[in-house]
């Protein structure tokens, strides 16, 4: 997916091998070890190839190698932490970088002080680009009812799908529903719209994938229903949405760390994934209940809106060749 995104944007794309080691079974650690090695032999030919002035980094295990072999290269680099928690890939990463940015100040927990830099979550234009106003126009939707968007991040989420379309019905007599689904449940969201009596289906709105309209998809919204991955820690804020976080309950605790983040801040409510289908404490109840107050979606507004960075982008720019001059002078 990482290559079709970049590829798209118009920037040169190379891979090296790397392979998970953690939260995996013993053969495939000792393969992701191989690989790792493998990866880091492999950013070092690109390292000495491309003779960079600083590199830039983020999570998953495939920057562990090229940490590794700028750190072996003398080049000095920049690892972004995007989640408020590190996992083990972005620990390793850290003690390798000169600078580690991070969303909140509530990374200080697991980042050296002397490293971290808070940046906030760099966000596409479209971000900054919208309102209410033109996201509801872009959707066809009314500027005087309530809409909800419903999501799972870039690949969707069949618990939340499931709970949804189980509860869908409920959820059009309150509201006009905007689900972007993922592909893998994308036919049967399909079978389902066209079985809603018509005058529910023109107040349904289901998409397998949105990129730049994404930004539309949450403006435009009374109520965002969602997972609770990094994006969210600066997508919502920006644009000030009230949401409902659903923390996937197989990825460690990370989204469960950020959901209660912005649940603390006042920002967020937190629905634990077994809970979605619960006809009175579920998906749709939940959703319907902060609908009908007015009150808590404005304060959870107001909370959302005093925790965004909406400079994120320049400031991690910044920090980039604040770190490259450094090896420039020391050179």
């Amino acid at each position: 997916m990482e290559g079709e995104l970049v590829t798209r944007e118009g920037v040169r794309f190379e891979t090296i091998p790397a392979g998970a080691v953690h939260g995996v079974g013993v053969a495939q650690a000792v393969r992701g070890i191989w690989r790792a090695f493998q990866g880091t032999l492999a950013a070092q030919r690109r390292v000495r190839d491309f003779r960079p002035d600083a590199i830039f980094l983020t999570g998953g295990f495939v920057g562990v190698p090229v940490s590794l072999a700028a750190f072996q290269c003398g080049v000095p680099s920049v690892v972004y932490l995007p989640d408020i928690e590190p996992g083990l890939a972005l620990r390793l990463m850290a003690r390798f970088a000169t600078r580690v940015a991070v969303t909140t100040e509530a990374s200080s927990a697991f980042i050296p002080r002397h490293k971290m830099v808070v940046t906030g979550y760099p966000l596409r234009q479209s971000f900054h680009a919208t309102n209410r106003q033109t996201a509801r126009r872009q959707f066809d939707l009314p500027l005087d009812q309530a809409v909800v968007t419903i999501y799972g991040g870039s690949r969707g989420a069949h618990s939340i799908n499931q709970a949804t379309l189980e509860q869908l019905e409920r959820l059009l007599a309150q509201a006009y529903v905007i689900h972007i689904t993922g592909a893998a449940d994308w036919e049967r969201v399909q079978a389902k719209a066209e079985a809603l009596d018509a005058s529910l289906r023109a107040r349904y709105r289901p998409f397998p994938y949105l990129h730049e309209e994404m930004a539309q998809a949450l403006a435009c919204a009374d109520v965002v229903l969602c997972r609770a991955g990094a994006s969210t820690l600066g997508e919502l804020t920006a644009l000030g949405v009230p949401a409902i976080l659903v923390p996937y309950p197989y990825a460690w605790r990370y989204q469960m760390v950020n959901a209660r983040y912005l649940a603390n801040q006042g920002a967020a409510e937190v629905l634990p994934d077994d809970q979605l289908c619960d006809p009175t404490h579920g998906l749709a109840a939940r959703v319907i209940a902060l609908l009908e107050d007015s009150e808590r979606r404005r304060a959870m507004r107001m909370a959302s809106l005093r925790l965004a960075r909406r400079d994120a982008a320049q400031a991690i720019a910044q920090l980039i060749l604040q770190v490259a001059n450094m090896k420039s002078n020391h050179d």
